[in-house]
Order: C-alpha cells, then sequence, then structure tokens
C-alpha cells in the first residue's frame, strides 16, 4: 500500500481518542489533520458533561498525550481524582487540540462533519489500483461539501449521536417518535432548574440496566422528596446482580454508583419491573395527558409523565457505505475484535488489549478506534482506545513491532451479565463470574 506522504493521515473525530491519535501521529512526524464535527474539540463529551466518569484523571491522559502538554507548561489534574466530562473536556482536551495545532505538524479542523469516504475514482466494487488510490473524504462545512484527500483514516467520531431505541427489539418502539417531546436519550442534567422542573413531582420511566441508567436512577432518586417516582424497566428477569461489583469493583467510583442505585431501589422512590421488553408507547386511557408503555407481553407501565431511555449507543456507518470493512454481524465491532468484547461470552467485562492487527479492515490504512470500534458493545474504557490509537499510529507509520506489542494493563471490571442468556434462570449461589447471570442486561454504556 502507498502511503501518500504527500497527504495527510486524517483523524475524524477531536473527542478523546481522536485527539490522542493525534498525539500519537505528531511524535512520528505523520502530518495529521483532524475532523471534527462539532463546535469544539470533545464537542461530543461535553454533551454529557455532567457526568462524572468512573475513570480517575491517571486513566484519562494519555502518555504521549502528557508529553506534549507537559512542554507547554500544563498544570496535570490530581491524578485520584474523578472528573465531569466537561472537567475532563476543559482541562484536557481543550488543552491538547491547542498543543497540537501549536505543533505545525497537526490541523484540528472544526466545524467539519465527514458525511462519505471512499477511494478516489473507485467505489467499492473496483479492484484495479485500489490499495494505491488515497481516500477522498467528503466533509460538509458552513461553506459547502468540500473535499479532503488523505493518506490513511482512523475513524474516532465515536457513538453520542446514536441512541439505542426505546424498543426492546432494536426498532423504536411503536409511538416512540410521536411522543418524542416526553421522551429523553441519555442521562438528564438535574443540576439544572430546567431539568429539576420537568422531572419533580412526575412518573418518570427509566428504561436500561447498565450503568447509565444507574446514573439516572441515583438522580431522580434525589427528587423523591418533591414526589418524584420512577418505574425501572428491565429486560432480565430480575435486578438482583444489576448494581456491578460493589466494593469488589477495581473501577471504585462505578461500585459506588451500583451501591447507590441499589439503594434506591430498597428504599422506595424506584420500583423495579422485571421482565419489561417494551413494545409501544401511547396514550393512558385511564389518565389524559399521561403515557402508557406495554411490553412485547401486554404487560404496562400507566401513568407515566416522562421517559428516560439509556439502552446504550450503536455506530453510524452509513458515511462508511463505499469503504471494505470486515465487521461482525451481531456487534458491528471488527470482526478480530469482537470475541474479545461480546456481553454474550464476556460475563465479566474482562477485555483483552488489543490494537491494529484486531482492528483492520480489507480496506487497507482504515481504521475503526474507541467507541466506534465497539460497535453495539458496552463498557469501552478511554485506556482501551489509548493502547488502540498508540497500536495504529505505529502501524501507519510502518513500525509494526511496536504496533504488535502490548502496552496496556486493564483493570478487573467487577461487571458481570452475559446478554445472551436473559431467559436463564438464576442460580441461588451464582457468584459474579458464574456463567449464568440472568439478572443484568449491561445495555447502557458508562461514560469513563
Amino acid at each position: 500500500m502507498s502511503t501518500h506522504p504527500v497527504l495527510p493521515l486524517v483523524i475524524v473525530g477531536a473527542g478523546p481518542i481522536g485527539l490522542t491519535a493525534a498525539a500519537h501521529a505528531q511524535s512520528r512526524g505523520l502530518r495529521t489533520l483532524v475532523l471534527e464535527a462539532g463546535p469544539t474539540a470533545g464537542a461530543a463529551v461535553r454533551q454529557w458533561g455532567h457526568v462524572r466518569l468512573f475513570s480517575a484523571w491517571s486513566e484519562l491522559v494519555d502518555p504521549e498525550a502528557r508529553r506534549l502538554l507537559t512542554a507547554r507548561g500544563w498544570a496535570a489534574p490530581d491524578p485520584a481524582a474523578y472528573p465531569t466530562g466537561e472537567e475532563w473536556s476543559r482541562h484536557y482536551l481543550d488543552p491538547l487540540a491547542e498543543a497540537l495545532q501549536a505543533t505545525g505538524e497537526v490541523e484540528v479542523r472544526l466545524g467539519a462533519r465527514v458525511v462519505g469516504v471512499t477511494r478516489q475514482g473507485r467505489d467499492r466494487l473496483v479492484d484495479s489500483g485500489r490499495a494505491e488510490a488515497p481516500f477522498e473524504l467528503r466533509v460538509a462545512t458552513a461553506d459547502g461539501v468540500r473535499r479532503v484527500l488523505a493518506s490513511a483514516v482512523i475513524d474516532a467520531s465515536g457513538t453520542w449521536g446514536d441512541p439505542s431505541p426505546l424498543g426492546s427489539d432494536g426498532l423504536p418502539a411503536y409511538g416512540e417518535a410521536e411522543h418524542a417531546d416526553r421522551i429523553t436519550y441519555g442521562i438528564p442534567d438535574l443540576a439544572a432548574p430546567e431539568a429539576v422542573e420537568r422531572y419533580a413531582g412526575r412518573h418518570v420511566a427509566v428504561a436500561g440496566s447498565g450503568a447509565s441508567a444507574q446514573n439516572v436512577l441515583v438522580a431522580l432518586a434525589g427528587l423523591a422528596s418533591r414526589g418524584t417516582t420512577v418505574s425501572w424497566l428491565v429486560r432480565r428477569g430480575a435486578t438482583a446482580d444489576a448494581f456491578g461489583g460493589g466494593d469488589n469493583d477495581q473501577l471504585e467510583a462505578r461500585g459506588a454508583l451500583g451501591k447507590a442505585a441499589e439503594a434506591a431501589v430498597a428504599t422506595g422512590p424506584v420500583h423495579a419491573v422485571p421482565c419489561f421488553r417494551a413494545a409501544e408507547v401511547g396514550e393512558d386511557p385511564a389518565r389524559p395527558g399521561a403515557l402508557r408503555i406495554t411490553s412485547t407481553d401486554g404487560a404496562t407501565v400507566d401513568g407515566v409523565d416522562e421517559v428516560v431511555v439509556v439502552t446504550g449507543f450503536r455506530p453510524d456507518l452509513g458515511w462508511l457505505g463505499e469503504m471494505r470493512l470486515d465487521l461482525d454481524p451481531v456487534l458491528s465491532a471488527p470482526t478480530r475484535l469482537a470475541p474479545l468484547i461480546d456481553p454474550n461470552v464476556h460475563s465479566c467485562g474482562t477485555v483483552y488489549p488489543h490494537g491494529a492487527a484486531e482492528l483492520a479492515h480489507p480496506e487497507p490504512g482504515l481504521y475503526l478506534a474507541g467507541m466506534k470500534s465497539y460497535g453495539r458493545a458496552p463498557s469501552f474504557l478511554a485506556l482501551t482506545g489509548f493502547e488502540q490509537v498508540r497500536s495504529i499510529v505505529a502501524a501507519l507509520a510502518g513500525d509494526h513491532e511496536a504496533a504488535a506489542r502490548v502496552e496496556l494493563v486493564l483493570p478487573e471490571t467487577g461487571v458481570c451479565g452475559g446478554s445472551g442468556t436473559f431467559d436463564d434462570p438464576v442460580a441461588e449461589d451464582s457468584g459474579c463470574c458464574s456463567t449464568s447471570t440472568a439478572d443484568l442486561l449491561t445495555i447502557g454504556r458508562p461514560a469513563g
């Protein structure tokens, strides 16, 4: 494959993983262009800026990025502290984007949304000269659609803009679009007065059982004194194991969150509704103005004022339609990566470090990295993404020894529950890593 040395490496997304990839590219002398759809670096992170991460600062700063920042006099945050998304953006992503721009070897272009990518002059069917042809990206800007040529492409655009729907079959529930004004996707900011006004004194249905759902349960439980009640819609048969590893979770903040969510259920403001797989949203005939949510088996939750959907995210693959991708049919993750992250297999969320070899596609020079590489799988950690792009950039620079080297040790997650066994009975003596953990369906994505 020709690397087209006069053309830049193009990185799609100026989030934590995209900027880290740029830092590694800069360290290897690769001319780099970062295209960010939003108005700032870390624009997607800022949209959940009120959420505190499970990872401490020590796990949220890439070593190569740290080197670049330190050279500019950057004051590192307390490594033991847990930032919010907004703090991560303000104290790390913004300075990193500025430091990269200052090198003169990296351009971070904002307000530039990639809407398509192909090989110049060749659609997906053409073999002849394909590997030698540069990538051609179509980029929507305020001045119209522009052409950008690239020697290689790293898609680190994430999945934040594509939340999974309320419907349990992967499609929106019937009536979901019609009642969108009362449905929120993601974690509401209940420190904001307008959000408090929206949810105080209301009956709120929360769909999802991952860590994001637990964040919502804890936040809404704080409004119990103002009359807020919560129906927690859980697809599993029970919720006993749905709160993570607790004191045994090496991600301490996540363990604490699980314990707080468990307390919210135990003390009353949150009522769990197990075996509920949402199929339809409609008006409640018994209470004008309220909603009724109906499950696939005909069960209903009535008198709902607001719905919060935290059922995970999925990758936008539409603009990659002319690329030759090798994706797992279940997760939409690279085929070689999928067995390492599949929640149907990994009951405790163990993910081995991986890099360019697992993330490569039949399209030479194209890589999906970060959350985008995980497809629909949950529990992505920033540390994993840092290792991914370190390896990818090494491979693009021709340093295949470094690309194959493992430079990361991940913590044990303490999270259990393979999503492929949701109808199995729960063994009374099943522990964290037992093969049958039918209580937990990990469908959210932890913030860290």
